[in-house]
């Protein structure tokens, strides 16, 4: 059995799951063709000012990565034309926080963009030190037309450009 029962939330299986195991299912569905997203990897610096009085940076600048990570994969993926009509704004975030990170740490954010729907998308963000799993994100964001700064939705053209198509010969 992959996961809990339905309907069982805080199970000791949710709660004790390795990044390992995580990674192979999250590979799995991506073969199995439930997501032809691809990852985006965006680079983290770490700043002087990020680190707290414990001495590792503190949780608030998660947050900021992943801003950072997600809006840096919309304009890297999405057309130019999109980019400089739209912003995007987050609805939610959701933080696990697994390990603290350092000033100097070399600090990866892998970003997936599991779904669109209407004018929301819904990311899944890991931040990574190495093979070590340091916080994962999942995140809403609403479109906004960057003129009226009114919710919108995406056309189906620019959502593709997040979702190649996978070839069934392959």
């Amino acid at each position: 059995m992959l996961g809990p029962a339905r309907g069982i939330r805080n199970s000791v299986y949710c709660r004790y799951r390795s990044a390992a195991v995580i990674a192979m299912f999250r590979f799995a569905c991506y073969m199995d063709g439930v997501s032809t997203a691809l990852p985006h990897t965006y680079a983290i610096g770490i700043e002087p000012a990020d680190i707290d009085f414990m001495g590792h940076v503190n949780n608030a600048n998660y947050l900021k990565w992943v801003q950072a990570a997600v809006i840096d994969h919309w304009q890297r993926l999405a057309p130019a034309e999109a980019v400089a009509g739209h912003l995007w704004v987050a609805l939610k975030h959701e933080i696990t926080y697994r390990k603290p990170a350092f000033l100097d740490d070399d600090v990866i954010a892998t970003v997936l963009l599991e779904k669109v729907q209407g004018a929301r998308a819904f990311y899944e963000t890991i931040i990574k030190r190495g093979e070590d799993v340091l916080a994962e994100v999942k995140s809403s964001w609403c479109c906004l037309d960057a003129e009226t700064l009114r919710p919108s939705r995406l056309a189906s053209s620019v959502v593709e450009h997040f979702f190649p198509k996978t070839d069934p010969k392959d």
